[in-house]
């Protein structure tokens, strides 16, 4: 049994999953979260794979944890960074910097490609953890819409189209062929354009 390093083994438990989610954010920055192998994890996380399939039975769970993790992260971002009274434009391109920061941070398959790996049940659950970055999208959206500063015929689609926007920078991201200061210049401009607003 592996020595206890927390007072109780609830802090020991808490300090492990903490551990094995800082190592598959690790690789994802080296490898790609479709290339991590439940191997690799372990490994970067100095366990062995019996106490990681403890935590973790499979990879979609590993995934769906990893990605709560990095949903919860940017609501709290965006929360912090946003200042307050800011107009909706300001709140879109806080929106669409952060998602870059994190496109960058936490480099990930594209929808399609997480779907072929992971299976359509489990990139269902994928879907729903990071429903509540595009409830924010939406709100903001929203927001303009009634401020009389953006036009869309249905907020919920163009929430989808702008969030394909931002994926569509992944991998220049990725690569290095921009920084997240251009692509975000470059798909704010593009997106309050087509919403209409010239801020």
């Amino acid at each position: 049994m592996p020595r206890i390093s927390a007072a109780t083994i609830g802090e020991h438990r808490a300090q492990t999953r903490d551990r094995i989610l800082q190592a598959v954010s690790r690789l994802s920055r080296v490898q790609g979260i479709d290339a991590i192998s439940m191997t690799d994890v372990a490994g970067e996380a100095g366990i062995t794979r019996t106490v990681l399939y403890n935590y973790f039975p499979d990879k979609a769970t590993l995934l769906l944890a990893f990605t709560e993790r990095v949903t919860s992260y940017f609501i709290d971002s965006y929360e912090r960074e946003l200042p307050a009274g800011a107009s909706p434009a300001d709140r879109l391109r806080a929106f669409v910097r952060l998602q870059l920061t994190g496109l960058l941070a936490h480099p990930h398959p594209g929808a399609a490609d997480l779907s072929a790996a992971l299976g359509p049940d489990a990139y269902q659950r994928l879907a729903e953890h990071v429903a509540p970055m595009q409830h924010i999208l939406v709100e903001i959206l929203e927001n303009g819409i009634e401020a009389g500063d953006f036009r869309a015929l249905d907020v919920d689609a163009t929430a989808r189209m702008i969030l394909a926007v931002i994926g569509a920078e992944r991998v220049p991201l990725i690569s290095g062929d921009v920084t997240v200061e251009t692509a975000g210049e470059l798909v704010s401009e593009f997106v309050l354009r087509a919403l209409g607003n010239s801020d």
